[in-house]
């Protein structure tokens, strides 16, 4: 996959996740909720795609005119392990150069609410990552959104397939917030710009 892009170019954000209402308030659902957001500020609904198994919103990120992006923003409704085939299936689809792809995920080696935007690196353990990274390679740009570590000896998978604790929700809607901030700062100003605002 063509890895240089130019401003004409479309962006995917894959908002990561499972789908399924018994999974929409876990942590490791917190990239669908990010790409909700984002879609929720575009005006648009998602809609399941044709030729990939994810449901999708086409708009524009930015001012209107030329200074605005067209995006594509997406929900994998494969579960998280095999997110990397409907993300390479909608880039295809789509057109859209490696280093235009976007995944919003949990991470676990972050405190909770704390944001890092990065460009290619490892999957840190994630199967969501590492689905992506199999199917496209490395060089994608990750918006990664802290959920902390597991309390005590409790399991990372039992940890990540839970909904957010009652402290942890009081401040949700605000960190997602900021976490779709994040992504439209990524598209718009570039990664340099986007890491000094948010990268905390």
């Amino acid at each position: 996959m063509d890895v240089t892009t130019d401003a004409s170019a479309p962006w995917l954000v894959a908002g990561l996740g499972n789908p399924g209402p018994e999974y929409a308030a876990n942590r490791h659902n917190v990239g669908f909720m990010v790409a909700d957001l984002l879609a929720d500020r575009m005006g648009a609904r998602f809609k399941r795609h044709g030729k990939a198994q994810a449901q999708v919103v086409e708009g524009r990120i930015g001012p209107p005119g030329p200074a605005g992006r067209r995006v594509i923003l997406a929900k994998p409704m494969s579960f998280m392990n095999v997110s990397g085939g409907p993300v390479t299936a909608l880039a295809d689809f789509y057109k859209v150069p490696l280093a235009n792809i976007v995944a919003v995920h949990d991470e676990l080696d972050i405190d909770y609410g704390v944001l890092r935007l990065k460009l290619g690196g490892g999957d840190n353990g994630h199967n969501g990552l590492k689905s992506m990274t199999k199917a496209l390679g490395r060089e994608y740009h990750r918006v990664r959104f802290g959920i902390g570590r597991p309390p005590g000896r409790m399991q990372v998978a039992d940890f990540v397939l839970r909904d957010f604790a009652s402290a942890e929700r009081k401040e949700l809607d605000y960190f997602v917030d900021r976490a779709a901030d994040a992504v439209e700062a990524l598209v718009i100003e570039g990664l340099e710009r986007a890491q000094s605002a948010y990268n905390s």
